[in-house]
């Protein structure tokens, strides 16, 4: 870093910017191995697909963000499984710096819905094998952590996955 950037950061953290946010995620998995992502309105990364979450709130436990935002976001009462990975989200030239963890979550009730029009232009589950080239780097680091975790299975959408927790079938191909 040079002394230029180092003085001005130094300086704007006085007022509050260019400080580190913390946004949480939650990866969605349903029984047929489809992913539940969000296209984003707003930056970080406007015009891609994310996985659902958002900014942790003062004195909030992170797993209680991912909680309340697959709430907010997309009507879901869901429970955390586990922590999948942590994304160092460095994005310069939006003037963003995000610390991301993201965790694998299971849907207890809900239908999923798009509650928040004004920050998501959709809302849709995705086949593994047809994921959206525009994904956030949240998304592609947290499906990648899980398909690491669980293992990649065929093509042909049978079988259940560890994190699906439907009661399906067997798992296929490691």
């Amino acid at each position: 870093m040079d002394e230029k950037t180092r003085t001005l950061r130094a300086e704007d953290r006085l007022d509050g910017a260019w400080q580190p946010r913390v946004g949480v995620g939650v990866l969605l998995v349903d029984q047929y191995r489809r992913v539940l992502l969000t296209l984003r309105k707003l930056p970080p990364e406007a015009g891609c697909w994310s996985i659902v979450g958002g900014k942790l709130d003062y004195l909030e436990k992170l797993e209680d963000c991912a909680v309340r935002e697959a709430f907010e976001e997309v009507g879901l009462r869901i429970a955390i499984d586990a922590l999948l990975c942590v994304t160092d989200h460095l994005l310069p030239t939006e003037g963003q710096h995000w610390v991301s963890p993201a965790y694998l979550g299971r849907i207890l009730a809900g239908e999923v819905r798009n509650c928040e029009p004004e920050k998501l232009r959709d809302v849709r589950w995705f086949p593994y094998v047809a994921l959206p080239s525009t994904l956030t780097m949240t998304a592609r680091n947290a499906i990648a952590a899980y398909w690491q975790k669980v293992g990649r299975v065929g093509e042909d959408g049978r079988g259940k996955l560890p994190g699906t927790h439907d009661g399906g079938g067997k798992r296929k191909g490691r």
